[in-house]
C-alpha cells in the first residue's frame, strides 16, 4: 500500500535525521531503525553508522557490530 510505504519512509527519515544529529544515538533509536529498514535503505543507514564510527575516537562495540552486520 502506498500510504503504508509513505509512512514507513517518513518514520525512517525522522529517525535517521535524529541519529545524524546525535553524536551518541540511543540503542533504542538504532533498534527502531533496524526494525523497519528495507533493503533500499541499507546503504544510507550503513553510511550513517560509518560516519559515526569515523567521528568517534573510540567507537562503541555496539556501533561496530551494527555496521558489520550490514556487510
Amino acid at each position: 500500500n502506498d500510504d503504508d510505504q509513505n509512512l514507513h519512509q517518513q518514520i525512517l527519515e525522522v529517525l535517521l535525521e535524529k541519529v545524524e544529529q546525535d553524536p551518541f544515538p540511543s540503542v533504542t533509536m538504532l533498534n527502531m531503525i533496524e526494525e523497519i529498514l528495507q533493503p533500499q535503505d541499507v546503504p544510507r543507514y550503513a553510511a550513517l553508522l560509518l560516519d559515526k564510527i569515523r567521528a568517534d575516537e573510540f567507537p562503541s562495540l555496539d556501533m561496530l557490530k551494527r555496521a558489520q552486520s550490514l556487510a
